[in-house]
C-alpha cells in the first residue's frame, strides 16, 4: 500500500460518517445518504492525485456530496407527495440532531434542499459560514442569505406548531 492509499484511507475514516450525517439532513434518507457519500468518495478517489494536494480534501468531498445530495433531492421532489412523506416518516430518531424537538425537525424537513444543506453544515456539522461556503462552492453572502431564510422559515414553522 502506497502513502497515497494510506492518506486516502485515513481521510475516509475521518470524514465518511460526518459526510453521511450532513447529506442525510439534506436528503432525509439514510440509505440514500450513504449512497451519495460513497459516490462522493469514489469521485474523490478518481481525483485523488490532484485533490490530495489541497489544503482541505475533506471540504472537497463534502462539497461534492452536498451537491449530489441537492441534485438527488431535487430529482426526488418530482416524485409523488406520498412517496416523499413515507420516506420522511421513516427517519430514525437517532439521526435527528441532538435536542431537536419534533416541531423543529419537521420544520427542517420542510426547508428547500439548499437551505437544509446550509442548516446541516452550519448547525449539525458545526462549520463556520466561511467553511459552509467552501463546501457548497458559493459565496459567504449566499450562505448568509440561505441561513437567514432558513431561520425565518424555521421560526415561523415552530411558532405555528407551538400555537404562538
Amino acid at each position: 500500500m502506497g502513502v497515497d492509499d494510506r492518506e486516502f484511507e485515513e481521510l475516509f475514516d475521518a470524514e465518511f460518517s460526518g459526510v453521511v450525517r450532513a447529506v442525510f439532513v439534506v436528503c432525509q434518507d439514510i440509505g440514500r445518504a450513504e449512497d451519495v457519500a460513497q459516490e462522493a468518495f469514489l469521485e474523490l478517489l478518481r481525483h485523488w492525485g490532484r485533490v490530495s494536494r489541497y489544503d482541505r480534501p475533506g471540504a472537497w468531498v463534502r462539497r461534492v456530496a452536498i451537491r449530489k445530495a441537492v441534485q438527488v433531492t431535487k430529482r426526488e421532489a418530482r416524485r409523488s407527495w406520498f412517496e416523499r412523506r413515507a420516506a420522511a416518516s421513516t427517519v430514525s430518531d437517532a439521526l435527528s440532531p441532538v435536542g431537536a424537538d419534533d416541531a423543529l425537525w419537521a420544520a427542517v424537513r420542510s426547508l428547500p434542499a439548499q437551505q437544509r444543506a446550509v442548516v446541516a453544515l452550519f448547525y449539525y456539522e458545526d462549520l463556520s459560514v466561511e467553511d459552509v461556503a467552501g463546501v457548497l462552492g458559493c459565496s459567504v453572502s449566499t450562505v448568509k442569505v440561505h441561513l437567514h431564510r432558513a431561520r425565518e422559515s424555521l421560526r415561523t414553522c415552530v411558532s405555528r406548531a407551538e400555537g404562538l
